[in-house]
């Protein structure tokens, strides 16, 4: 099987939150002093926001795939279901190197080539743990499900969502260094324990190899 690239890699960060009004119930009860909240007193206000205004009664809304050309009678592209993307989805933090994605609030290495190579799984998960990149320290390999939460299904290659949305790479992209090929997640298979799973951004298509491909 082909050789796998580490490429993408995402910083741990937790919820970020900008610009978004809390829906009730977390202001301050003692004004203009200043009330502490729990992350998870935080994430049960945000499902009270309106799906209209970008909140869900559900924990973990699915986006739409990205795909608007439809081919029969209320397919993907007829429908669209799902999150609507923000706009712009990419924000390029200044200075720093690093894409910020507004629709899940994760952190991406702009650089989609780093490691400039084709490593194994081991080694991709190593050298994403200790990245120094962006004036961050605390980066990781993603797993399968934010990995492929960058594809966007209505063109390619690769199948990477761009900020245009033309369906033609261009230079003012989020991301740099893009490979249409294969990229590690940190997910390993539940059947194959020395297997992990991989997108390739030729076409979005996820699978899974030997932990030693090269």
């Amino acid at each position: 099987m082909r050789a796998m690239s580490s490429g993408l890699a995402i910083v741990a960060v937790g919820l970020l939150l900008v610009g978004r009004a809390l829906a009730g119930g977390l202001d301050p009860t003692n004004a203009p002093a200043p009330t502490m909240h729990t992350l998870e007193e935080i994430y049960q206000r945000l499902l009270l926001i309106p799906t209209n205004a970008g909140g869900s009664g559900y924990s973990a809304p699915v986006a739409k795939t990205g795909q608007t050309n439809s081919y029969t009678t209320s397919d993907d592209g007829a429908l669209q279901k799902g999150v609507t993307w923000p706009n712009p989805r990419f924000t390029v933090q200044a200075d720093t190197n690093v894409v910020k994605d507004n629709l899940t609030g994760l952190m991406w290495a702009r650089n989609a080539n780093l490691s400039g190579g084709s490593p194994n799984w081991n080694y991709a998960v190593a050298y994403c743990t200790n990245l120094t990149y962006g004036g961050y320290s605390d980066w990781r390999l993603p797993n399968v499900r934010e990995l492929l939460s960058l594809v966007d299904f209505g063109w390619g290659p690769p199948a990477l969502c761009n900020t245009a949305g033309t369906g033609q790479w261009t230079q003012n992209d989020p991301f740099t260094g893009v490979q249409s090929g294969y990229y590690w997640s940190s997910t390993t298979d539940a059947g194959y324990t020395s297997y992990a799973w991989y997108v390739h951004l030729y076409d979005g298509y996820v699978y899974f190899a030997s932990s030693r491909s090269m």
